[in-house]
């Protein structure tokens, strides 16, 4: 495979292309600055407008959010993993019914994986532009976002309606409902009360880890963060891996599935027969099936990356087992 092939699968940082209406909370204070990513598959967004930049289906998605200080966002569950770790800036995930049930400080490097059905919300509390990446299970990501009503309220109130075909209409720009679209319905209190209110016990205990002792773990070997036998243990479709310095090797090797690196720390030499590329914290490179390739820090100094690999296992809830 060439270099010229290969790039096409790589998506540099500073080649991502934001969309700013992704999602039914575009105008409501608070909310109406994030830009939203999307780098590999269809993601969850709402909007005609957003990019897509790899279509090549993975068994999962990759994405980004990007938020300036004090912008958030707002509450809404999944019926498949949610998976983020913080590229850069300080944020606070919080989740429930009306987002007090808990909250956790997530800080560069730290991970979490958020139990499907509850509601949970995230804000960038660092005083900078913060950028999180995210990874979704399945190649549909479950069919979409599942928003708390006052999140829907509110949004009407700013002129957004989300049709119940899944997309968004601005009134603000003369836009109706097309004939046979309904407005997407709220859930129901009974609908409501599926939907557990799990304590910081619960969802720190199952779901966070942070970045030093990921990076402790994996001083000998890759430390396997999500997975059956993970630090996190839970099978949605995808694992995940922390490769640091010191666990990289040159050796050459493969996958039965498209597999996904993603930098944290420092520049990585990519290596595959036909070529080679470095990567930067912020890029998102998708090697291809059965593709033997070696991936090692290119230079001195901190480097960890993140690598995501699908499995065989059906993307759903929470695994529990």
């Amino acid at each position: 495979m060439t270099p010229a092939e290969m790039e096409p699968r790589i998506v540099r940082y500073g080649d991502l292309r934001p969309c700013k209406t992704a999602f039914i909370d575009a105008h409501t204070p608070g909310s109406d600055q994030k830009e939203n990513f999307t780098i590999i598959g269809g993601g969850v967004s709402e909007s005609p407008d957003q990019h897509v930049h790899i279509g090549i289906p993975h068994g999962f998605n990759i994405g980004a959010a990007g938020q300036p200080p004090k912008c958030r966002n707002s509450l809404h569950s999944h019926r498949t993993a949610e998976v983020f770790f913080v590229l850069s800036g300080r944020w606070r995930f919080f989740w429930g019914r009306w987002g007090d049930a808990g909250e956790v400080v997530l800080e560069e490097g730290d991970i979490i994986n958020i139990p499907t059905g509850i509601f949970r919300g995230f804000e960038n509390i660092g005083t900078d532009y913060g950028m999180i990446m995210a990874i979704l299970g399945g190649d549909d990501a479950g069919g979409g976002v599942i928003w708390a009503p006052q999140v829907i309220e509110d949004a009407s109130d700013h002129g957004l309606v989300l049709g119940d075909n899944g997309s968004l209409y601005d009134r603000k720009k003369g836009q109706g409902l097309p004939d046979g679209v309904t407005p997407m319905p709220v859930l129901s209190e009974e609908e409501l009360k599926t939907y557990p209110e799990m304590s910081p016990m619960q969802v720190v205990g199952m779901g966070v880890r942070r970045y030093w002792d990921m990076v402790c773990l994996a001083k000998d070997a890759p430390c396997k963060v999500i997975g059956e036998h993970g630090i996190i243990r839970d099978k949605p479709g995808f694992e995940v891996d922390l490769i640091t310095r010191t666990s990289a090797s040159e050796e050459m090797h493969s996958h039965e599935r498209p597999s996904v690196l993603m930098p944290m720390r420092g520049h990585w030499r990519v290596t595959w027969q036909g070529g080679s590329t470095t990567l930067a914290p912020g890029d998102t490179m998708s090697v291809p099936e059965n593709l033997a390739h070696s991936v090692v820090p290119s230079m001195t100094g901190e480097a960890s990356l993140y690598n995501i690999v699908g499995t065989d296992d059906p993307a759903g809830p929470t695994w529990t087992g």
